[in-house]
């Protein structure tokens, strides 16, 4: 069970409201990045039987992520949601495509936190609150774990929906990681326009079809 050491640390500096920030969809070769945030304030409690089962969603199974997203829509201040699609992260690189679709997240709040609380090893740039970068933080803040299961539950709808456009890419078994599948089907049927051509496996592929 994850407690809220890490929003209470911020919460007794003084602020009001606190946001996590996790993204979805780094690695694979093909469809968005998406990135999530949640919404917490100093009277919220980890007494739900509920929210007690909160964690990294890469430790849920698909089901449970289902399951703890419609919780963390009822429990939470506000949630935001940004997305990247594969065009953009070809032309401002992965990194800056995963930041920009934090931004989106936090932009679309009807309420601005006053600290963010962001997994990973660096902090969003040119964003103004105050804000801390947290390694491993789906696994060890609260928030950043909620918000890692609302970015993952919607990434992953979004490739299932991709996957009835192209189904011979399987893209809702993989959700466009490369996996064993996806990089066989992306060398028997070339790179389709979901996927991200500045990555090498995509690249390959293209280059491949073209000689």
């Amino acid at each position: 069970m994850m407690d809220l050491a890490w929003e209470n640390k911020i919460f007794n500096q003084g602020y009001k409201l606190v946001a996590g920030v996790d993204e979805a969809g780094r690695g694979p070769l093909a469809g968005p990045v998406v990135a999530a945030c949640v919404i917490l304030d100093s009277n919220f409690k980890v007494g739900s039987d509920k929210l007690n089962l909160i964690k990294d969603s890469k430790k849920l199974t698909a089901k449970k992520r289902e399951e703890l997203f419609q919780v963390i829509e009822e429990y939470f201040l506000e949630i935001g949601v940004g997305i990247c699609d594969n065009k953009t992260i070809d032309k401002i690189n992965i990194l800056q495509a995963t930041f920009l679709a934090m931004k989106k997240s936090l932009g679309g709040l009807k309420q601005k936190p006053d600290f963010v609380l962001v997994d990973g090893g660096f902090k969003i740039p040119n964003y103004s609150s105050n804000q801390e970068n947290i390694i491993r933080g789906d696994d060890l803040v609260f928030s950043i774990a909620a918000a890692s299961i609302i970015a993952k539950v919607t990434r992953d709808k979004l490739m299932e929906k991709i996957h009835n456009e192209y189904p011979q890419y399987g893209f809702d078994k993989h959700k466009g990681y490369g996996t064993k599948l996806h990089l066989e089907n992306l060398k028997k049927h070339g790179p389709c326009p979901i996927h991200r051509f500045s990555f090498g496996p995509v690249a390959d592929a293209r280059a491949s079809r073209i000689n």
